[in-house]
C-alpha cells in the first residue's frame, strides 16, 4: 500500500512535541499508599517529604525509611489524623509524600521507549477522559501490558492527580504520558511516524480482527461523548469491543483494558 510505504519511509523522522506550556506547575502534590510511595521513592521523581504513621506496621515502616534514607529525603513521624487530613481521607495505609507535581513527558520519549524494547509503538490517546480513576487504572493496565506510552488532552480532561497516582499504583512512574493541546494534530503526527491510529466506536472492525503487530495507537472517548467527531476524521478506523449482553457499552477504563490485552495476547501470540 502507498500509505504504508509512505509511513515506513517516514518512520525515522522525529518531529518532537511542543508540550513546554502544558507542563504541570511545580506546586506541591500529594502521594500516600505504601505501593504508591515506594514506587516513587525508588523512582527518581523529586520528592520533598514523607510522612510517616507513628506506630506503622515495622516491615513497611522499615522499608520507607530505607528507601527515604537512600534519597536523603526528610521523614517526619506524625500522628494518623495528620495523614487523613493530607490524604483528604483517603486510604493512605500510614505514609504520606509531599512531592513534585508530576511532569509529563514528550511525544519522543514514546517511541524512545518502542525503540529500546524493540518493539513497534503501542500508545494510548485518550481523548476528553475525565474520570481520575479511569486515568489511573489505564496507566496501571498500559504498565502491565506493555504499552509504550499515553497521550491526553490538555483542556477539559483530567491530568496527572494525586488520586491518579494512587489510582495506577505506582504506574504512573514507568508509563510516559504526553499532554497536548489538540489530539487531532497529534494523530496526524503519529501517522508521519508510521502509527495506525484507530478509534473505538460501537460500528467498527471488530477487536479480534484488527492487526496488533502494526506500529499502532488506539483512541478511547469521553466516558459520556465517546470519540469526538473531529478527532474520527483523522482515524485509520474504527474498532469495535463485541458484546452479547443488553448494556452494549462499558466503563472507559475497562474497554481501553480490554484493547491492551487484546494487542499484548496478539503480539505475544505472534512472537
Amino acid at each position: 500500500m502507498a500509505r504504508d510505504n509512505q509511513r515506513q519511509q517516514n518512520r525515522d523522522r522525529r518531529p518532537r512535541s511542543t508540550n513546554n506550556e502544558e507542563e504541570l506547575d511545580q506546586s506541591p502534590d500529594f502521594v500516600y499508599g505504601f505501593h504508591a510511595a515506594m514506587e516513587v521513592l525508588e523512582g527518581d521523581h523529586d520528592v520533598n517529604k514523607v510522612f510517616l504513621q507513628t506506630g506503622l506496621n515495622e516491615k513497611n515502616a522499615q522499608a520507607i525509611l530505607k528507601a527515604a534514607n537512600k534519597r536523603n529525603i526528610l521523614v517526619s513521624n506524625v500522628p494518623k489524623e495528620k495523614l487523613d487530613t493530607l490524604s483528604d481521607g483517603g486510604n493512605h495505609q500510614g505514609v504520606v509524600m509531599a512531592i513534585a507535581a508530576y511532569k509529563y513527558a514528550e511525544l519522543e520519549d514514546i517511541f524512545k521507549k518502542a525503540e529500546e524494547a524493540n518493539e513497534d509503538p503501542i500508545i494510548m490517546v485518550l481523548d476528553g477522559i475525565e474520570d481520575p480513576h479511569n486515568l489511573g487504572s489505564i496507566l496501571r493496565t498500559a504498565d502491565a501490558s506493555g504499552v509504550h506510552g499515553v497521550i491526553i488532552q490538555n483542556r477539559r480532561a483530567v491530568g496527572l492527580t494525586q488520586v491518579v497516582a494512587k489510582t495506577s499504583t505506582g504506574a504512573i512512574e514507568h508509563v510516559p504520558v504526553v499532554r497536548v493541546t489538540n489530539i487531532s494534530k497529534t494523530i496526524d503526527l503519529l501517522k508521519e511516524r508510521g502509527v495506525w491510529v484507530f478509534g473505538t466506536d460501537m460500528k467498527g472492525q471488530s477487536m479480534w480482527q484488527m492487526d496488533a503487530a502494526l506500529p499502532i495507537a488506539v483512541v478511547i472517548g469521553n466516558e459520556g461523548k465517546g470519540v469526538s467527531p473531529g478527532v474520527k476524521k483523522h482515524l485509520d478506523g474504527m474498532i469495535t469491543i463485541p458484546m452479547r449482553g443488553h448494556v452494549q457499552s462499558l466503563n472507559a477504563s475497562v474497554a481501553a483494558g480490554l484493547l491492551m490485552y487484546q494487542i499484548y495476547q496478539s503480539r505475544m501470540g505472534n512472537s
